[in-house]
């Protein structure tokens, strides 16, 4: 090597500039390796979610721990609360588009685009809908002692108050306050809203009769319905759900196209190659398909999805649809 590296400069310009390129292929050949389905995952993957203790949150863990049997690999759960979502997505939209950072959101993702008139991010472009998780009624409720035993009661009552009964929601542009929105236009009702930080706030004010009725998410609301402390007057999918059927739903009380669930999915960085993020649905949707997963799902009311990438991806745009509907007959906007 030395005695060739002695020749003239041509040569070891020449000898130089091989090696150079040697050393690329590899290196290339290498992130090629590193950036492919058949090696994907290699090393830890992060899913960022929102507040620790949220439905998304959970539902993320639950998942996390049957990925880390899946890929043999550490699957990481990174809290990034605040702004609506908007700083978890921010970070993950700017994280290296590998596969190895994820995003667990909800319909919240679809819901900020019609709220906000500004956001730091394009919902459409900025991230690849990866996979659907799962859906979950919400339930209409109030106090276990008022005088509503029906949506019919709460109907007829609004009209006789003139719209002076109160209903809570987890915040302004929040899903609850959309889920109760939704409500009052199919019915033909409308209220007082009074905006909280958080479901559980709510029901606290419900359960103290200080609120009229709440559109819950049917798992944080399930505890004080079992105990009897609250009152179901009707649950917003379409179906029973299996494990609950004394729950009637609001499409049987004469609102047949009644349908609205908050729901759970996965993101990636728009840049991720298709056949990682292929991969990647694949797996989420064993993981979520094993029965005891399901199982722990099913006795909270959450129904597992599962969805190919495309379905996923015009579930996200039609639910888009749905609440820029709903946020413009609600009149609702947020700087």
């Amino acid at each position: 090597m030395k005695h060739f590296l002695q020749g003239s400069q041509p040569f070891r310009s020449f000898l130089i500039a091989l090696f150079a390129l040697l050393f690329c292929s590899n290196l290339f050949a290498q992130n090629k390796d590193t950036h492919s389905a058949s090696s994907y995952p290699n090393r830890t993957v992060k899913i960022v979610a929102p507040g620790a203790g949220s439905g998304t949150d959970i539902t993320a863990r639950i998942l996390a721990k049957y990925l880390n049997n899946t890929w043999k690999q550490s699957v990481i759960i990174e809290n990034r609360p605040g702004a609506g979502g908007s700083i978890g997505i921010n970070a993950v939209i700017n994280s290296t588009p590998d596969g190895y950072t994820l995003l667990a959101n909800s319909a919240t993702y679809a819901i900020n685009p019609a709220v906000y008139k500004k956001l730091p991010y394009d919902a459409v472009k900025s991230l690849a809908n990866v996979s659907m998780l799962t859906t979950t009624p919400y339930v209409l409720i109030t106090n276990a002692n008022s005088p509503y035993k029906s949506l019919a009661d709460l109907i007829q009552a609004s009209k006789k108050s003139n719209g002076n009964l109160s209903f809570g929601s987890a915040g302004i542009g929040s899903s609850t306050h959309l889920a109760a929105e939704y409500l009052h236009q199919v019915v033909g009702m409308k209220n007082t809203h009074i905006p909280y930080k958080s479901s559980p706030e709510v029901i606290q004010d419900v359960l103290a009769g200080r609120v009229d009725y709440f559109m819950a998410p049917f798992d944080t609301a399930l505890t004080y319905l079992n105990s009897g402390k609250l009152r179901a007057l009707g649950i917003t999918s379409k179906e029973k759900l299996s494990y609950f059927p004394q729950y009637i739903t609001i499409a049987e009380q004469g609102y047949p196209n009644f349908d609205i669930d908050f729901w759970v999915g996965i993101w990636a960085p728009i840049d991720v190659p298709q056949d990682i993020l292929k991969k990647i649905n694949h797996d989420i949707n064993k993981a979520m398909q094993d029965p005891e997963i399901k199982a722990t799902f099913d006795k909270a009311g959450i129904l597992v999805r599962e969805m190919d990438q495309q379905q996923f991806h015009q579930f996200v745009t039609n639910e888009m649809n749905k609440y820029s509907k709903i946020v413009k007959l609600a009149g609702i906007a947020q700087n």
